[in-house]
């Protein structure tokens, strides 16, 4: 059995630059998962520091494990909320963000740049180009991947009345993020049904502590009960409905890639 290491440490071959980066990958697909998994394994440089398929699981894998790097797909945040509570949580972490077509608009590259996705790159980019891009976001701090350049760059601006925001300006992302990192993940739990005392010991806290936060989120998000709550988190777009994929527990490494150990 693994245990989850607390700091991050040097494992499998180094790279260029003397240090195996830790990569985790937070997707609802398991066989994508895998897919990145494998990439993992035999990139230079990197190792396989986890998986997640939820806002509450990649929490608790970055707090626990802390990889260096998180390949983050743009559907399970399109709010990106999990990219600014990842980002806030870690300021070292690198938040690769895998943009999908339906997030593919200059709207939601902005959103989550400002939220601190340090690289954006296609879903559907080629192995190769994905490890490049994981690297070049450590060193550099900033990569875009060139396909989707023409929608960060900043158009020429038209001139505007006095008064009035710039024709280019993006409109502002929805609703801002009330709760804090541990609210978020408790609200997440909620949410699929747990009592307090499961979140509890999915979370490693007390069960008074639990009460404490759904307290806190009835108060912050003027909601009546636990169910007023989660309808409202919804609609806020606070929560966002699980896609293709159900809860996959924390752990550092995952033995669903045949060959690798």
């Amino acid at each position: 059995m693994h245990g989850i290491e607390p700091t991050r440490r040097p494992a499998g071959p180094a790279g260029p630059g003397g240090r195996s980066l830790g990569v985790a990958v937070v997707d609802p697909v398991p066989i994508f998962r895998d897919g990145l998994a494998a990439l993992v394994h035999r990139s230079q440089g990197l190792h396989w520091a986890g998986q997640a398929a939820s806002h509450h699981a990649a929490l608790q894998l970055c707090e626990q494990v802390k990889p260096d790097v998180v390949v983050l797909d743009s559907a399970l945040d399109p709010n990106c909320h999990l990219t600014k509570l990842l980002n806030a949580g870690d300021p070292a972490l690198i938040i690769v963000t895998l943009i999908r077509d339906a997030n593919r608009t200059q709207q939601y590259l902005a959103t989550a740049i400002a939220a601190g996705a340090h690289a954006i790159v296609p879903r559907s980019i080629d192995s190769r180009r994905l490890a490049e891009a994981i690297r070049r976001a450590h060193t550099e701090r900033r990569y875009i991947d060139p396909s989707l350049a023409a929608l960060t760059a900043r158009p020429k601006r038209a001139a505007a009345p006095k008064g009035e925001p710039a024709p280019d300006s993006p409109p502002a992302p929805r609703g801002g993020m009330p709760l804090s990192r541990r609210e978020y993940q408790v609200l997440q739990l909620v949410a699929e049904g747990l009592e307090n005392s499961a979140i509890a010991k999915l979370l490693f806290l007390s069960v008074e502590t639990v009460r404490t936060h759904v307290k806190s989120i009835l108060r912050k998000l003027s909601a009546r009960d636990r169910t007023h709550a989660v309808t409202i988190a919804f609609r806020a777009g606070i929560l966002v409905a699980r896609a293709e994929d159900g809860h996959v527990p924390v752990t550092p490494d995952t033995t669903a890639i045949p060959g690798h150990r």
